[in-house]
């Protein structure tokens, strides 16, 4: 015969008699946190994945404004200096702050082709002025490529996210 740590009275049920109620409730129970917790897991991850792409395409999205803003502005200053012959920076001032907001955001590939945009601006303007018909050779001879690093960098790092 066992002995039991606590004593049993005949009150109690013998043993290996189980209420069925209770395995039935307590099945039901864990049953029940068990498809809450699950269902709330999977209701957060999928919230925070959906946050997460939200959150990282809005970021994408002022960058590539950021970059349509300063490509706008240093065709409009080129085609400028093509025909001015400047010492004043005042026209390179917006310019300037785009080339300082890229370096806030934009990786290195990317400060490096507007830095070197940047500069082949200043020394067009610093050139002599150039005629229509220069300008119209310099287009058949490839010289109105500034932008293509800067467009390339661009697009690499917009495609990388």
């Amino acid at each position: 015969m066992r002995r039991h740590a606590f004593p049993l009275s005949a009150e109690f049920l013998a043993e290996g008699d189980v209420d069925t109620a209770y395995i039935s409730a307590f099945s039901a129970l864990g049953g029940a946190v068990i498809g809450g917790l699950t269902s709330f897991g999977s209701s957060w991850l999928t919230q925070r994945t959906q946050l997460r792409f939200s959150h990282d395409e809005a970021i994408k999205a002022r960058r590539e404004e950021l970059y349509v803003e300063f490509v706008d502005e240093a065709a409009r200053l080129y085609g400028d200096a093509l025909g001015h012959q400047k010492d004043d920076a005042a026209d390179l001032c917006k310019l300037f702050a785009l080339l300082g907001r890229i370096r806030l955001v934009s990786p290195r590939p990317v400060v490096t082709a507007a830095e070197r945009t940047f500069d082949t601006i200043i020394e067009t303007y610093l050139g002599p002025n150039r005629t229509m018909h220069e300008v119209l050779d310099d287009v058949h001879q490839g010289g109105f490529n500034f932008l293509i690093e800067f467009g390339e960098a661009c697009r690499q790092d917009l495609a990388r996210d």
